[in-house]
């Protein structure tokens, strides 16, 4: 739901040009872009055509521009990137660092959100490339590379779990957790076995950040649910320990490089997609050690 009056802040101009531009547009269609409501206007059918129109003019404009100025010899752009906190350091550490050396005229805008909000930044155009953790099916976005990440309990050293070679997710809520919020893949994953086992989720903690997660798990209060490529550096050093959790819809969670469906992708964005999906860790496929 959204308002002209919105719209026109947004582009800093005045409510009147945004009414006149969009009742010009529907004369010339013949049909309405917007069903008006007392709360403000959501688009109609002939709307979302023209919205999901004007996303892939956008685009192509932006591709015909990075063409002729590579035609010009100007080897520079712009790329976006939308991904989880847990794949931050992943990427700056393995991909954009490599990366960079080799297209230093490239420049980045990085963004960190959730599941959610990583889905919706790139099938509305808002991001160029995402890293995600077990999205949800979406028409929408496309996978250029997926791996298997299964989804592990965190526990403090000498926890009793991480004796077994595997653990089922039943044999964990009883302790006390911490979790990222529900707009998060590993959440919805959680949500889901749980239901389906009829067990409550209830967490101590529920947190939108990660590094809470882990030093929630490394003062001794509790554990927590993440993938193992997350922790890489606390298993390392001692202060934590990980055991994969059995549930098969958790065993088999996977990391995405995901992009909007149906683009045709900017030499800058192909590249760094493609240099993502060789260097980072959690594009690895999981081998079970």
């Amino acid at each position: 739901m959204g308002s002209i009056r919105s719209a026109a802040q947004y582009l800093d101009v005045a409510p009147s040009v945004v009414s006149r531009q969009v009742a010009d547009t529907e004369r010339t269609i013949g049909l309405p872009l917007f069903d008006r409501t007392a709360r403000g206007v959501i688009l109609t059918e002939a709307g979302e055509l023209v919205f999901e129109h004007g996303k892939r003019v956008l685009e192509d404009n932006a591709l015909v521009a990075e063409q002729l100025d590579q035609l010009r010899g100007i080897q520079q752009g712009r790329v976006r990137v939308c991904c989880g906190e847990g794949f931050l350091s992943d990427f700056i550490q393995n991909a954009l660092r490599g990366f960079v050396e080799v297209y230093p005229a490239v420049r980045y805008v990085l963004q960190v959100g959730g599941t959610d909000r990583i889905l919706d930044a790139i099938s509305n155009g808002d991001a160029d490339i995402g890293v995600v953790y077990d999205p949800v099916t979406n028409t929408k976005v496309r996978s250029l590379a997926i791996a298997r990440q299964p989804l592990c309990l965190i526990a403090p050293p000498g926890h009793p779990l991480l004796s077994r070679g595997r653990v089922a997710l039943a044999d964990c809520l009883s302790d006390r957790f911490a979790i990222v919020n529900k707009s998060h893949g590993v959440t919805h994953l959680v949500a889901r076995v749980a239901a389906d086992a009829g067990i409550a989720v209830a967490p101590l903690v529920e947190s939108d950040s990660i590094d809470a997660l882990i030093r929630f798990v490394t003062s001794g209060i509790g554990v927590s649910f993440l993938p193992r490529f997350v922790v890489e550096a606390e298993l390392a050093s001692g202060v934590l320990g990980a055991v994969e959790l059995s549930d098969p819809l958790l065993a088999g969670a996977s990391a995405h490089v995901i992009v909007r469906a149906g683009r045709r992708l900017p030499l800058s964005v192909d590249r760094l997609a493609g240099f993502m999906t060789r260097e980072m860790a959690a594009l690895r496929t999981h081998d079970g050690q």
